[in-house]
């Protein structure tokens, strides 16, 4: 059995910190965000807490922003007790650093996280909820080695957008396609397995796309097919993708389309993320 993968979203981050909101004392001064996936939080918190709020280079430099003026930098602001937040914590190293930085200068510092392990609790002085095992967030899902290194991933739909109809020919126009369709998401570390409902036919059209743009893979699966007709008469795309998706290596896959990632999911019983809701199916 793979392990299974707790996934937390945006929306999921929002209503993590709201339920948790009076954890947060009500004098702090001012926030700090970690960079960069700690200034998410520290964003949120401090618009609802009406609260300055900064990152922490700037903080060293005596700029933080101000409540209330679009944009605004201020100076010198009179402050006494900080709260400097990460949107999680798992080795804690991150927030070690953090700590480091700030070390000798006289304010009251409160260190927190939205997540944390059982492990890395002690870390902080607040934290929201506690997540064990595998794990990963909407805003690093791109980025997370770990998980993409035993991924399946969808290109259509997700690394760039579907063709238009127009494009879909099967002919000269799906080629152009393939050849100059922008990039949607750029994963900068390697993905294990691209799995695709693209004819075997392109696979050069493909390659010569994912290495222009930087996407970097171990192995791309196409369907051996001769045509988009016979595809399309066929159009068992779920159940094909779920048959490499069923691996026990695999503990992740992104799809698109919310049909086929329901496909996947009943076919493997295992995590589905789904770029057309940017949900866990």
């Amino acid at each position: 059995m793979s392990e299974s993968v707790q996934f937390r979203s945006v929306s999921q981050l929002n209503k993590t910190i709201l339920s948790s909101i009076s954890k947060f004392p009500k004098d702090i001064d001012l926030i700090v965000g970690v960079p960069r996936s700690g200034m998410l939080p520290a964003n949120l918190l401090a618009l609802y807490m009406n609260k300055p709020y900064t990152d922490i280079e700037s903080f060293l430099e005596g700029k933080v922003y101000a409540c209330g003026y679009r944009g605004n930098y201020i100076k010198d602001h009179k402050i006494r007790k900080v709260l400097v937040i990460d949107d999680s914590v798992s080795s804690g190293s991150a927030i070690g650093k953090a700590k480091a930085k700030l070390k000798g200068i006289p304010y009251n510092f409160l260190f927190a996280a939205v997540y944390v392990r059982s492990t890395s609790k002690s870390e902080v002085d607040i934290f929201c909820e506690v997540i064990d095992g595998l794990r990963v967030f909407e805003w690093n899902l791109f980025h997370h080695e770990m998980i993409l290194s035993r991924s399946c991933m969808d290109i259509d739909g997700v690394l760039c957008r579907d063709p238009y109809p127009e494009e879909n020919d099967d002919g000269a126009n799906y080629i152009k396609f393939l050849s100059t369709v922008e990039p949607r998401f750029i994963p900068t570390v390697k993905i294990n397995t691209l799995v695709t409902c693209r004819l075997e036919k392109y696979r050069k059209e493909t390659e010569n796309w994912l290495n222009k743009n930087d996407i970097k893979y171990d192995r791309l699966v196409m369907l051996n097919m001769s045509s988009a007709y016979e595809r399309r008469i066929w159009g068992k795309y779920g159940e094909y993708k779920a048959e490499i998706y069923k691996d026990p290596y695999y503990i992740f896959f992104i799809e698109s389309s919310l049909r086929e990632a329901r496909i996947i999911r009943d076919n493997t019983g295992k995590s589905v993320f789904c770029t057309e809701t940017m949900s866990i199916v």
